[in-house]
């Protein structure tokens, strides 16, 4: 790894509190890399980009801040990992990018997402129009609502939390196999909590980059999954047969609250980035962290680093003043319905206030970040 300064802080639930800090040349070289070629492409950006991209490497930008690793359990400690610069990622001849014929990020729902057709509709839209905004430039579809049985997948109740849960494996190879033709990936999102197999407790989600198909649940987004109020537990006596899956009716949702919803943007743009080849990041406080749990997701940003922005300027092709701006009209918007195509059963006269509260001083960075750009 890079070589970097470990800086400890007291904090209560761990002594060893650190902030993980590189020095100026580590960044800079991780930004622009020491190929020749990638740093002449670097210097013919817009001037305002490169301002913003080079507070990457500042000590005391407050645009970009160092890691912070809160304990021994965060994911970069437990997890330990060979940082991506730019140029491994320009450099990677098994990345998949995005192309003419391929341009298209499909979301496929699986199950109800909301307690109510018109909840489950908005926040469909929600998601769309922020997928939309994040990764400005490509498409992003609905495919038409399933169904848990249409996709065949197994399921079981975790005998831990007794709840509800699907395999992912099953439900990433329904994804394959639904795949449209100009799709760059195809993600599934669920209201319903995922396992991978037999062994395992549960996973928020799983992945394949090489068939660029992912699958996500935002079942313990809710307030209260990790509460004794959770409402969403059921018996094993209920489990009559392994096909029947007429359990599924009526299984709990929870409330889309703005921190859902701040939460679900997060986890689907996160695992969007990895089928675009960005990996984990190591450089600086950044949405493509890894997590290994709630809390560690909950801290990390909504933002990409300048790092992670050039691979995925990179990748799509963007002007970031664009899409800055693009990200804040998606905060003010009170809803979504003005981009493009939803499913078909779409009620005509719908609509809800978008909850963004938990989004207001994503806002003010991103205006931060346009005033810098446009200075």
């Amino acid at each position: 790894m890079a070589p970097c300064t470990l800086l400890q802080r007291h904090h209560p639930r761990w002594t060893r509190m650190q902030v993980l800090r590189h020095s100026e040349h580590t960044l800079k070289t991780a930004l622009l890399s020491k190929n020749p070629v990638l740093v002449s492409q670097y210097e013919k950006l817009d001037a305002g980009e490169q301002r913003l991209m080079n507070e990457a490497f500042q000590p005391r930008s407050n645009l970009f801040e160092p890691i912070t690793v809160h304990s021994q359990s965060d994911w970069i400690s437990s997890h330990p990992e060979a940082p991506q610069d730019f140029e491994q990622f320009f450099s990677d001849r098994y990345r998949n990018a995005p192309c003419p014929k391929k341009h298209i990020i499909y979301i496929q729902s699986i199950g109800s997402l909301g307690n109510t057709r018109v909840i489950s509709e908005e926040y469909i839209k929600w998601l769309k129009g922020y997928c939309e905004a994040f990764f400005y430039g490509l498409k992003v579809k609905f495919l038409e609502p399933v169904s848990v049985s249409e996709t065949k997948c197994s399921f079981r109740v975790n005998e831990h939390t007794q709840n509800l849960q699907i395999h992912t494996g099953h439900i990433l190879a329904f994804l394959k196999k639904n795949k449209p033709e100009d799709a760059f990936c195809i993600v599934g999102i669920t209201m319903i909590d995922l396992y991978p197999r037999d062994s395992w407790n549960f996973v928020f989600g799983q992945a394949s980059l090489s068939s660029g198909v992912g699958i996500f649940s935002f079942a313990r987004y809710g307030k209260d999954f990790y509460t004794s109020k959770y409402e969403g537990s059921v018996t094993t006596l209920q489990l009559t047969s392994p096909t029947d899956y007429s359990i599924f009716d009526n299984y709990y949702i929870p409330e889309i609250t703005s921190v859902l919803l701040l939460r679900s943007c997060k986890t689907l743009t996160h695992e969007i980035g990895h089928i675009l080849g960005l990996r984990h990041c190591q450089w600086l406080a950044c949405l493509m962290q890894g997590s290994n749990h709630l809390e560690e997701s909950d801290r990390r940003p909504l933002n990409v680093c300048p790092i992670c922005l050039r691979k995925l300027q990179s990748a799509i092709g963007f002007n970031i003043v664009e899409r800055y701006r693009a990200l804040v009209k998606w905060i003010d918007d009170e809803s979504c319905n003005e981009s493009g195509e939803t499913p078909k059963s779409s009620s005509a006269h719908a609509h809800l206030p978008k909850p963004v509260e938990a989004f207001k001083d994503w806002r003010e960075w991103l205006i931060r970040c346009i005033a810098l750009l446009e200075k």
